[in-house]
């Protein structure tokens, strides 16, 4: 019996077929047995407007609970403007034929520009009011609209097919800037004569088939800057490229694309960490791949198991022209690599291409899915009539289990599902719901089957081998159930867990709450969220595990059967967010791990023991920005080899959009603590220090552990003094003396070699970093108040403190200007492209943009000789101490310095290089030259012109330019300055020593 709690209509027969370049067929050709789902209301001929019909049942669906499910029978709807599709609501059409979209010829507001025919949309994450960047993409325009963003979760478009007629060349079927478990799947887009099928990305998507159009998808990096997955699709006569993006770490399994002049497209002036698996290109004029940006350390592009056919050049680079040319009419990419390339652990990184193409006879067959199909609706016994009441308050334990071992294919309508004990999946169950944040299995807090200490006990288990297969589905072990694992799973290699979310304490429903105050309430308190072992393997698709009271997101032990794991993000716990323990013959592609400030910042990010045959790529772990405390790395091995780091990338920096009560716009922030390392071998005692690079192949575990640490270390380097939580802000003094400061504990420190170390100051006034005025008193910024503030000390007499206000900008002809020593400077988030002619600026535009901004205010010193200009400080959370300040100088390590026409060094942090520029009125920078492509913690240039580079390690240039050597310190260098008596001696500030060298 079809059941509907709320009916905007009734359902519909298709009343004309697709469209003539779908290709695909209906995933849900009937309608699931949800009462809390919305069905559409529409005419559905193609020829009345049913804008309205549409918009009306997604309103609705979010209008209870922010959430919901929406069904749209079959049918042509065609629209008049944008659909918004609201944050967490998920639309999926029903019917023997798929419901198509349509958007007739010449429709007012598309033949220009780019307009979405969908609009997924978000929240005022920031409780500012109104949104910072509306997008304008929107037909109308209207600026109350909040664009999808890093909090966009569980949105979706399901089994829905685009037309685009005639007269729309700014059309795109979708805008789509998402988060986590937001996805597309089984769309066909017939694009005619829009711009692209897709504008803008997120999470992971599947089973799209992309026809004609400019482009099929067009895109920057998604909004929370993880990597995006594109599974089991394909391009098709696009007229400019297949895929054109930048930044996205675009990440590809079995997409074939076919009949364009360019498979995919990096923006000029932009990076990308791309992978491909099982990508297939056919008949491509110009390139496979074009790749820009080449010299930069961020541009990371791999391909495994490509193949081609009538593709004469697979890879070329824009600026020098280079190619990598096919072999023959038809050939197979067994292997391709271009980046940073790392000859080995404890090894820095060179550019370079890996290659390896063979001829191939024939073209192979295209590889099975990587997703496996989903049983035809039809097969699907409902848990609710199988006696589950999904209510919340009822145990549903019994039930379900009884229905689990009756039937293999059992839906789950949405609801609170309460467990009290283990429910056993069947070898060959197959667990569907289509909403994991309305669909959920949960513990009651002190569940007695969970509690106490032993082994630890799943909430939902697989049985050992099998092919099963959990979808769309939420699990929550409660707050207080010290064995409670959420997913346990030993099924096959056959087996599947796809859109699958892990609830955490941040829920609070009723029965999903932490307790405040409870003692037992605890993270890192129960075992890993999903637990993978026993010989068990499979398919892990679009996984959100973000509970900080589990050990782990995602561990895997005791296997050898092969898994494969595409856009895992694993969050917000205490040690380590992904495990891997006694595993071979495992892939992770797209994987993501983000450490939060109250919850991570004693964690790393993967584990390794006793591991091998195992390939990361893709891979970015990111410490948050409000992070402050430092951490020595993000990967850690023990006994473990045979490991394939492809496209890694560490970070600490992003960007967002908000309003305060200076306006509204997009600000980039940086963190001064990534992870030091990306890589560290506890075994052999060794570390990576890129943190962004291509190529790495760990050989083999060794067969015995090093005995002493193989960290290189350059002869001559002193360490002068350690033991500080984290230095930086340093300065010298006229005499070479040292100034530094250890901002955890409000210290400021002095050291020379006559007198030591020395503690300066210790008044608790936050500061982040100082100069050193021709009178020898120390100008300091600090982070207290709002829009933080300056003040100047003597060290003879530190108590006086003088605060300095900021006044007017006014000519300092003899002053040194001060200026943040690193940048980020990349243009986030608003959308760059140009509305006329599709081109962006690039992120050099962007540094000379920014850095060529006058300032209004400044700050002088009491003496006049320093003058340090007023950035805009951004604001996040209360405007006492407990809020976080971001601003270029506050987000440095250290200030640059030069006279007003003089050149300044710094470096640009979001493209890791070096710059030199004139120094101006208010704080301009012009006249902005690479001088060296390496950077990203602070450069300087010393009186011969030598100039010292700060990245991993301390790189050496001539005044041409030419490297001359290089500067090994034990650990990751971040602020240089030249001092000593005869301002010979190169100052290496650590986070936890400081060091010296004579240069």
């Amino acid at each position: 019996m079809m059941k509907a709690a709320f009916l905007v209509g009734t359902m519909l027969a298709a009343v004309a077929p697709t469209f003539a370049a779908a290709k695909s067929t209906s995933v849900y050709q009937s309608l699931p047995d949800d009462p809390r789902a919305v069905i559409v209301k529409g005419v559905g001929d193609g020829r009345a407007d049913d804008t309205a019909a549409l918009q009306q049942a997604i309103d609705a669906a979010a209008a209870s609970t922010g959430s919901g499910l929406v069904f749209v029978p079959a049918g042509r709807y065609r629209i008049s403007r944008s659909i918004l599709l609201r944050s967490g609501v998920r639309v999926f059409g029903v019917g023997k034929t798929r419901p198509v979209i349509v958007l007739g010829d010449d429709t007012p507001g598309f033949a220009s520009g780019i307009g979405a025919m969908v609009a997924f949309t978000g929240e005022d994450q920031f409780r500012s009011g109104k949104p910072a960047v509306p997008p304008r993409t929107t037909v109308p325009f209207d600026p109350t609209i909040f664009d999808a963003t890093q909090t966009t979760f569980y949105s979706a478009l399901s089994n829905v097919d685009f037309e685009i007629g005639r007269g729309n060349a700014g059309a795109v079927a979708v805008r789509f800037r998402v988060a986590q478990h937001a996805y597309l799947r089984h769309i066909d887009f017939d694009l005619g004569s829009g711009f692209a099928g897709i504008y803008q990305v997120g999470n992971a998507c599947e089973d799209l088939h992309f026809y004609g159009g400019r482009y099929g998808i067009v895109t920057e990096k998604t909004a929370p800057m993880w990597p995006f997955t594109l599974l089991d699709s394909t391009f098709e006569g696009q007229s400019d490229a297949a895929i054109r993006e930048h930044e996205v770490g675009l990440t590809l399994v079995n997409v074939a694309i076919r009949d364009t002049p360019i498979g995919i497209e990096i923006d000029r002036g932009y990076s990308d960490f791309l992978w491909g698996k099982n990508v297939r290109f056919e008949n491509i004029a110009k390139a496979g791949v074009l790749i820009s940006n080449e010299k930069d350390v961020h541009t990371k592009i791999g391909f495994d198991n490509a193949v081609a056919q009538n593709v004469p050049v697979f890879a070329r680079m824009r600026e020098s022209n280079t190619v990598v040319a096919g072999v023959g009419a038809r050939y197979r990419v067994r292997d391709f690599s271009y980046g940073l390339k790392l000859a080995g652990l404890g090894q820095m990184g060179d550019f370079a291409t890996d290659a390896d193409i063979v001829p191939l006879a024939r073209m192979p067959a295209a590889p099975a899915p990587a997703i496996r199909a989903m049983p035809p609706v039809s097969a699907w016994a409902n848990a609710r009539d199988l006696g589950a009441k999904g209510d919340g308050e009822a145990d549903d334990t019994a039930a379900l289990q009884r229905a689990i071992d009756t039937h293999r294919v059992l839906y789950l309508p949405v609801g609170r599902y309460l467990l009290t004990d283990t429910l056993r999946l069947r070898p060959d169950s197959v667990l569907i719901a289509l909403h994991p944040a309305r669909t959920r299995l949960f513990l009651r807090d002190d569940t007695p089957a969970f509690a106490g200490v032993g082994s630890p006990k799943a909430l939902l288990e697989s049985a050992k081998g099998g092919d099963a297969i959990v979808s769309g589905l939420g699990l929550w072990a409660g707050s207080v159930n010290p064995r409670a694992s959420a997913l346990v799973w030993r099924a096959g290699a056959a087996s599947m867990v796809n859109d699958v979310r892990i609830e955490g304490p941040a829920l609070r429903d009723g029965t999903m709450q932490a307790r405040p105050g409870d003692p037992r309430v605890r993270q890192d308190g129960q075992p890993a969220s999903i637990w993978v072992t026993d010989g068990g393997g499979g398919t892990f698709a679009a996984i959100w595990s973000p509970n900080t009271l589990a050990s782990a997101g995602f561990r895997v032990s005791d296997t050898t059967t092969p898994g494969h794991v595409y856009e895992l993000s694993a969050e917000h716990h205490y040690r380590h967010e992904i495990v891997l323990e006694n595993v071979a013959n495992w892939e992770f592609l797209g994987p993501q791990t983000e450490q939060e400030v109250r919850d991570g910042v004693n964690a790393v990010s993967t584990e390794f023991h006793n591991s091998r045959n195992i390939l990361f790529t893709n891979y970015h772990s990111y410490r948050v920005t409000r992070t402050a405390k430092p951490m020595d790395t993000a990967i850690r091995l023990f006994n473990s080899g045979d490991i394939r780091f492809r496209n890694v990338q560490v970070n600490a920096e992003s960007g967002f959009a908000s309003c305060d009560t200076k306006g509204c716009g997009t600000f980039a922030r940086a963190s001064k603590y990534p992870f030091d390392n990306a890589i560290t071998d506890a075994t052999r005692q060794q570390q990576v220090r890129e943190r962004d690079f291509a190529k790495l192949d760990v050989p083999p575990a060794p067969a015995a552990a090093a005995t002493a640490s193989a960290v290189p270390v350059t002869q001559g380097v002193e360490k002068l003094a350690d033991g500080f939580y984290s230095i930086a802000g340093a300065a010298t003094d006229a005499k070479g003396k040292l100034y530094f400061i250890d901002r955890f504990f409000h210290r400021i420190h002095g050291w020379s070699r006559e007198g030591g170390l020395e503690t300066i100051a210790d008044l608790p006034l936050d500061p982040v970093s100082l100069a050193v005025d021709r009178s020898g008193d120390l100008m300091v910024l600090s982070s207290a108040g709002r829009d933080g503030t300056v003040y100047s000390i003597d060290p003879a007499r530190p108590a006086t403190v003088r605060v300095i206000a900021p006044t007017p900008v006014k000519p300092h002809p003899s002053a040194t200007t001060l200026l943040p020593g690193n940048v980020w400077a990349n243009g986030e988030f608003d959308d760059r492209i140009d509305p006329k002619t599709y081109t962006y600026p690039t992120l050099a535009d962007f540094f000379t943009t920014k850095m060529g901004e006058a300032k209004p205010l400044e700050y002088v010193s009491p003496d006049g000789s320093l003058v340090l200009p007023a950035f805009r400080v951004w604001n996040q959370g209360p405007d006492d101490q407990q809020g976080w300040r971001w601003s270029d100088p506050l987000d440095a390590y250290g200030f640059v310095g030069a006279a007003p026409g003089a050149r300044v060094t710094l470096t640009n942090a979001s493209e890791n290089r070096t710059y030199s520029g004139l120094v101006g009125a208010g704080g301009s920078v012009t006249d902005l030259k690479i001088v060296a492509d390496r950077g990203g913690e602070s450069a300087l240039r010393g009186a011969d012109g030598t100039l010292y580079v700060a990245n991993g390690q301390v790189f050496v240039y001539a005044p041409d330019g030419a490297l001359l050597r290089r500067i090994d310190v034990p650990e990751r260098p971040l602020q240089l300055v030249l001092g000593g008596r005869d301002g010979r001696t190169l100052f290496i500030l650590t986070h936890h020593a400081l060091y010296a060298t004579a240069v």
